[in-house]
């Protein structure tokens, strides 16, 4: 067999090879988008003036919905060790339909949290963790390439969703475009379960198919949660998913302090995603050749570059800078976590381990977007809170570092 890490001919014959897992993975986290940050906040003012909350107000209400979210993907996300893709991938995005449906027809605040809830829970969380636990089961001498082009959905949705949702908002009502957004989602599960109708490595359920974790076994996640490694990462978990969700949490915010037109910042979103595609495909590349150990230390060091310029820009040029600093971390991050869970704790319950880890970063964006609305009806402005944002990474990475350098030993060979 042609190896799929020999040069070009080898890449295109293990994408032609794997393409329907490959594609199923990568719709999984295109339509995960409804759920996600990017998309929601698109909506903050239009949500802000329809139900009269404030900066604080509507961030508490995020927080609150996105936290109830983490609490239920420790059990959630354990169902991916326990039903086939093809089965709990489709009922997720009906799940997650229903909930853009939610969105659209909600006519009261007390229901908002519920509705973030929903959203947050099927999105963010059930839908990329089902794909990102696939791609670490099904590959494991090509992981990383498969997590890569995997997560190329995301890079798309980031890219396009919210410039033509912005853009229909001039025409459409925004209640109306949660209702398409809830079509979109439902037409997404028979075209899944198409692509899955044969699923990749049959017995993948079984522990004798499954990757060995440190000492040479299988992790459970009381296992892992036990070990001090787990607590090393827990900061770098917490810090991208809080400050790069509160960055684009406060878009309309950020935009309006500075005098920018908020469809002029979202011009700049697919530069965005075009710099963490780039970043995304290569830390693929860099991680099946270097493994996880060498470069998870580090990947988090551009965001000390890009809070500490968005807390500084005088114009939308700078803004582009630190955007493409954010994009570069960003790549990184839509790979390497998810590969670092398989290599460090094993392949067999990588589903509730991961979901844990996934817990934390969902709660890590319920926390930013709360923490930031509070500062800000506070006084305490955006441009304050990135040189702190910024010094926090700084420190995370350090602890990575340690915590990896010190565990690295005990790794198969």
């Amino acid at each position: 067999m042609t190896d799929p890490r020999a040069g070009p001919t080898g890449f295109i014959a293990f994408v032609q090879g794997n393409a329907p897992w490959l594609a199923a993975g990568a719709l999984l986290t295109f339509l995960s988008s409804f759920g996600q940050t990017f998309f929601i906040s698109v909506f903050a003012g239009e949500i802000r003036a329809a139900f009269g909350l404030s900066h604080s107000a509507w961030g508490g209400i995020y927080a609150l919905g996105t936290t109830a979210s983490a609490v239920a993907m420790i059990w959630a996300g354990g169902l991916t060790d326990r039903l086939r893709v093809r089965v709990l991938g489709p009922a997720v995005l009906i799940g997650l339909a229903c909930a853009c449906l939610f969105m659209a027809l909600n006519p009261v605040v007390w229901l908002l949290p519920v509705v973030i809830f929903s959203l947050r829970l099927g999105g963010q969380g059930m839908t990329s963790h089902i794909a990102m636990v696939a791609m670490a089961r099904w590959f494991v001498a090509t992981r990383g390439r498969a997590l890569s082009l995997a997560t190329l959905g995301f890079s798309l949705g980031e890219a396009i969703l919210p410039l033509c949702f912005v853009a229909l908002m001039t025409v459409l009502d925004w209640r109306v475009l949660w209702g398409i957004a809830a079509l979109i989602a439902i037409a997404g599960a028979p075209v899944l379960a198409r692509l899955l109708r044969h699923e990749r490595t049959p017995q993948s359920m079984s522990r004798i198919n499954q990757g060995l974790g440190m000492n040479g076994r299988f992790w459970t996640r009381h296992e892992a949660m036990r070990h001090p490694l787990f607590w090393f990462m827990v900061p770098a978990l917490l810090g991208p998913a809080a400050f790069n969700t509160a960055f684009f949490f406060q878009q309309v915010h950020y935009a309006r302090i500075n005098g920018w037109d908020h469809v002029d910042l979202v011009a700049m979103f697919p530069l965005y995603t075009a710099v963490a595609t780039g970043v995304m495909v290569m830390s693929g590349w860099l991680l099946d050749r270097w493994g996880t150990p060498r470069i998870m230390p580090f990947y988090q060091l551009p965001l000390v570059l890009a809070f500490a310029t968005f807390a500084t820009a005088d114009g939308l040029g700078a803004v582009m800078v630190g955007l493409v600093f954010l994009a570069m971390a960003q790549g990184f991050n839509t790979t390497l976590p998810n590969a670092f869970w398989a290599e460090f704790y094993g392949t067999a319950h990588i589903g509730s381990i991961k979901a844990m880890a996934a817990a934390i970063m969902v709660l890590g964006s319920a926390m930013g977007p709360g923490i930031t609305g509070v500062l800000i009806d506070a006084g305490i402005g955006l441009d304050r809170q990135y040189l702190g944002v910024a010094a926090y990474f700084i420190a995370a990475s350090a602890l990575m570092g340690l915590g990896i350098r010190r565990a690295r030993s005990a790794l198969p060979a």
